[in-house]
């Protein structure tokens, strides 16, 4: 078996900034594995917040024996971009083979079309507020904040968009004291979900704080060896592909997470519609689904996901699985 990598680069419709800085293009690595005969893809995007960059994890990929399999790969790899692109690529490579889709080898149900959220990017509450206001028609808008001005920004969104639900990620940007007295204005004006208001290291201070509004675990739940350490902190859990390190181990942890009494929340990184389309699978029934990352780029992937009024659809076998 044939394993390469490329580098893409997909330009943002707009700046994307969140509480630790801003980007206009969206940075990927796309893996490809052949057999001689049939060809699978996947897509990652290393994170900094990791310690991840574009080199190091093609640097892990390029250490991968060629004929290396899924299940070997679990061991191979720890959870994260590299192990992602190449654990869905072997799922559309398994799919191709076999003639059949991977929601199928995985035995799950058909998917369908799951409502997602869209993001407004963190800026000044005036451009927060129009963009809250250009996007009122959707369901769910999140929220970047993680500043120490993040009550005015909160209030001009709602006052640009009265109606959807609201999930607030502050991106690790907050300390206790801060949620503490964000708490009641977050349900005053109807938020939904708080996401990761800690750093990961610091997020014991969740411990026997009170939580109006359900509080989602994102930077410190990647697998399932993270839910020990979230319980009594968090009430929700962001499975993302990019860190649990593949559809393979994100299915796991999802089913782990639900046994534990843990809703589900499944996210994305800033990717193209390749990304997203194993991560639809995931996100079947979960609670909250944000896998807007398309719809912040100017241009994407050929045969690329569908969004309309029923949410995000799965994919088209001429995109992925």
């Amino acid at each position: 078996m044939e394993i390469s990598v490329t580098r893409d680069v997909f330009r943002l419709a707009e700046v994307f900034t969140i509480s630790r800085g801003s980007r206009t293009e969206a940075k990927v690595l796309t893996v490809h594995v052949s057999d001689g005969v049939h060809r699978g893809w996947g897509e990652c995007v290393p994170y900094a917040r990791y310690g991840e960059t574009l080199e190091s994890v093609e640097a892990q990929i390029a250490g991968l024996p060629a004929d290396v399999t899924r299940a070997a790969l679990q061991g191979m790899l720890p959870p994260g971009a590299a192990r992602n692109a190449v654990d869905c690529a072997l799922w559309d490579l398994e799919a191709k083979r076999a003639g059949r889709r991977v929601w199928e080898l995985a035995g799950l149900p058909e998917p369908g079309p799951e409502v997602t959220a869209f993001t407004l990017s963190l800026a000044e509450p005036e451009t927060m507020e129009a963009a809250a206001r250009r996007n009122a028609h959707r369901p769910v808008l999140k929220i970047k904040l993680g500043t120490p001005d993040d009550m005015a920004r909160l209030e001009a969104v709602r006052r640009g968009a009265p109606d959807p639900r609201i999930i607030v990620d502050a991106n690790e940007g907050w300390s206790a004291g801060i949620y503490a007295d964000l708490a009641p204005h977050l349900l005053r004006l109807g938020v939904a979900l708080v996401e990761q208001p800690l750093p990961a290291g610091e997020d014991d201070a969740l411990i026997g704080l009170e939580r109006p509004v359900p509080v989602c675990a994102d930077e410190s739940c990647h697998d399932r060896a993270s839910l020990p350490g979230l319980r009594g902190k968090y009430d929700v859990v962001n499975i993302k592909l990019d860190k649990t390190g593949g559809l393979t181990e994100a299915l796991a942890l999802r089913e782990a997470a639900l046994a534990e009494g843990y809703g589900v929340m499944v996210g994305c990184m800033v990717g193209s519609s390749l990304a997203m389309a194993p991560a639809t699978l995931v996100a079947q029934g979960a609670a909250y689904t944000d896998l807007d990352g398309p719809l912040l780029l100017a241009e994407d992937r050929d045969n690329a996901l569908t969004f309309d009024e029923a949410g995000v659809h799965p994919p088209s076998a001429a995109l992925w699985g």
